[in-house]
Order: structure tokens, then sequence, then C-alpha cells
């Protein structure tokens, strides 16, 4: 007994003119951000951070940056 074949309703919709239409969903691109800015923010964690004596700058200016981060996530 031979089985039916499904068909489409409608004809597939054409591909753009430069080639394949890839589209990402939006948590594959969130997801990695979220990964490095956690990362970032535990690397530059100040409060571990007590072998250096010396303040160098660009701890300082990564301070700021992070006191920004917290101050405008609630």
């Amino acid at each position: 007994m031979s089985a039916r074949t499904h068909t489409r309703p409608h004809p597939a919709a054409p591909a753009p003119a430069g080639g394949m239409d890839i589209r990402l969903p939006w948590w594959a691109l969130a997801l990695p951000a979220l990964g490095f800015v956690t990362l970032l923010l535990l690397i530059l964690n100040p409060a571990d951070a007590h072998a250096a004596s010396g303040e160098p700058l660009v701890a300082h200016v990564f301070e700021r940056i992070q006191g920004l981060l917290t101050a405008l996530v609630p």
C-alpha cells in the first residue's frame, strides 16, 4: 500500500538576492553578551585586588565603570 505525500499549500518563499537568509534568535546574542559582562565584572572586582601597593590608572578607570554599572542596575 502506498503512502500519500504531503505537499505544501503555498510555494516556498524565494531566497533573497544576496543568498541565504539567516536569522538568529534573541538569546543567541544576549547569552554570550551576558556571559562576557559577568566574567568582566568578576575579573575587575576591586575587592580582591590587594596585591598591588599603588593604585594603577587602569584599575581606577575600571572601578569607575563598575560603579556606573552597579548604579544603573537596580
